[in-house]
């Protein structure tokens, strides 16, 4: 009988609980021993998980790579796949290989094109994936700039960091006047420009901004699987209109999706994200990760988790294609259990010297008593 396969997930989206329930219900059935871990208690990730820990807060990059190794070590884990610090932990590829750890990521390479996205998207441009235009900047008078000439052109701005993921920091940029229109219903993502100018001048540092122009419907993301020779063994497009769901396999968003993950060397799973420009597709973003909606696939009879854990472990599994294509489906939210709440131990007896002397002994990346595991063994 094969040995269970282990499988760590580090600080990741409360949404790959249903990751981690395609990997234990793969077609197989090979038993699959999941650990994750987490900043947060209270993250389902870590009640689905078979073993979870808190991690500790405050690490470098580097401290994080020799607190995964030992993780690694400890739980002999077969396959990482990271988030937190993906870049860092990718440049130590041969360490976790040596300890008997295959990482589920592309090579560094891959991942330092895709961090800035200034740096993506003239790399893109260049392979000749179209993309939108663009203006890095600084400034409040850099934002101006950009903003007018977007509008000149008969476009709406918007903004995010160059650097980032999942949609944090994005802003629509308004002419409107800051009123009780901004205040009442659901807070919106547009924000009046003499605000943000407001804002950038008051700023200490200058920040470091994407200006584009505000980029249509649909929104199609395109979930990669790419082995470690650069060919794609899978390509599916997600579509998203509204609350409408759905999925397409149409080359105007596969082809350039494919090309972008074998010119890079995107191995494993990754997500590249397209939006209508005009009348013409062009990228929107580029993760280096799977993407949190990667299970919505199950719904074209695909277990994409499980083929990715597959290929890292050097089991091929082929070409893959959708023996169908789901139909068009609304996502809705849904409870999941939580680790029941539990107060930190403390030792009242113990003096404080004894107590700073303990925590100065410990490595660097170990976790505090109140962070230590959570048991869900």
């Amino acid at each position: 009988m094969a040995s269970p396969v282990r499988v760590w997930l580090n600080r990741t989206y409360a949404e790959n609980v249903l990751f981690m329930d395609q990997l234990r219900r793969n077609p197989a059935d090979r038993a699959v021993e999941i650990h994750a871990t987490h900043g947060d208690p209270d993250s389902p990730v870590l009640a689905a998980a078979d073993t979870a820990e808190l991690e500790p807060e405050g690490l470098s990059p580097a401290g994080y790579v020799e607190y995964a190794l030992d993780q690694c070590a400890r739980r002999a884990i077969d396959v990482f796949v990271p988030r937190l610090h993906q870049s860092a932990l990718v440049a130590h590829r041969a360490e976790f290989e040596a300890a008997g750890t295959v990482l589920l990521a592309p090579p560094p390479e891959a991942v330092a094109v895709f961090r800035d996205k200034v740096i993506a998207y003239e790399a893109v441009r260049a392979i000749g994936v179209p993309v939108p235009p663009w203006w890095r900047v600084r400034t409040a008078e850099e934002l101006v700039l950009a903003v007018e000439e977007l509008e000149a052109g008969g476009h709406r701005a918007c903004f995010k960091p160059a650097s980032g993921a999942g949609g944090v920091g994005f802003r629509t940029v308004t002419r409107d006047p800051f009123s009780l229109a901004h205040l009442n219903g659901f807070p919106s993502p547009s924000v009046p420009l003499p605000l943000v100018v407001e804002a950038l001048r008051a700023a200490e540092e200058p920040v470091d901004w994407l200006v584009m122009p505000r980029l249509e419907q649909p929104e199609v993301s395109v979930d990669c699987l790419t082995g470690p020779d650069d060919r794609v063994r899978l390509a599916v497009g997600r579509t998203k209109n509204g609350r409408r769901r759905g999925f397409t396999l149409h080359e105007q968003w596969l082809a350039p999706a494919r090309r972008i993950a074998e010119a890079f060397g995107l191995h494993h799973l990754s997500n590249v994200q397209f939006r209508m420009f005009g009348d013409r597709p062009v990228l929107m973003d580029v993760n280096t990760r799977p993407a949190g909606g990667l299970h919505q696939l199950a719904l074209c009879g695909l277990n994409v988790p499980w083929a990715a854990v597959r290929l890292a472990l050097g089991d091929d599994p082929g070409e893959l294609e959708p023996p169908f294509l789901g139909q068009d489906y609304a996502v809705v939210s849904g409870p999941r259990p939580l680790r029941p709440v539990s107060a930190p131990h403390r030792h009242a007896d113990l003096p404080a010297v004894a107590t700073r002397a303990a925590a100065a002994a410990r490595a660097p990346w170990q976790a505090p008593a109140s962070s230590a595991p959570v048991g869900l063994t």
